[in-house]
């Protein structure tokens, strides 16, 4: 019975109500047919305009257990020393877990250049070991990437596999160049001595 009196009630509140006559209205213009070349073009400009230097085809692969280390010309004995030992104050991290080696390329090519606008002098890069992948041959990848492409970038004066509390052989910290600014300021603060 309650059913009866649902649609009774259902039928009270609809009556009077008509259909909509249907009208279609097409508001956009008719395209011709798509000229693929000029897409080609486009398409060519946009690969030429990806600044992102870092290779991601061949790369020299590291064991998940190697330490990585790299120290650029110029850059002052007690200055990596502290850096490898982790005195150092983090101001940045970029975490690539999970990540393919195109994502991996995009993200630390985009991170040292935020580091670089904001002036961040040190780092840290987590990459992890790769050495939970079954395949000898596909294990470390992204780390050995990490060992390549910071050698690659002009703002990197130094990285060294991190301390076992930042993550140990799953990670870097990275020393960058100092901006002009920064290098300015430094230079004022000494001339005030």
């Amino acid at each position: 019975m309650q059913e009866d009196d649902d649609f009774s009630l259902f039928a009270q509140e609809v009556k009077g109500i008509r259909p909509i006559k249907k009208t279609e209205i097409y508001l956009g213009k008719k395209k011709g047919e798509v000229d693929f070349t000029e897409r080609q073009k486009a398409a060519l400009i946009a690969k030429v305009e990806d600044r992102n230097h870092l290779s991601k085809d061949y790369v020299e692969r590291v064991d998940p257990d190697d330490m990585l280390e790299y120290k650029k010309d110029g850059v002052q004995d007690g200055v990596f020393k502290r850096l490898r030992q982790g005195k150092y104050g983090i101001d940045s991290r970029l975490d690539l877990h999970r990540r393919t080696v195109e994502q991996a390329r995009v993200e630390v090519y985009q991170f040292v250049a935020d580091c670089m606008r904001h002036d961040i002098r040190v780092a840290i890069i987590v990459h992890g070991k790769g050495d939970r992948i079954p395949d000898p041959n596909d294990q470390a990848t992204i780390k050995s990437f990490i060992n390549k492409w910071l050698r690659d970038l002009d703002d990197v004066m130094a990285f060294h596999t991190a301390q076992r509390h930042h993550g140990g052989l799953g990670a870097v910290y990275v020393l960058f160049r100092k901006s002009d600014k920064a290098r300015l300021e430094n230079w004022e603060r000494h001339q005030k001595r």
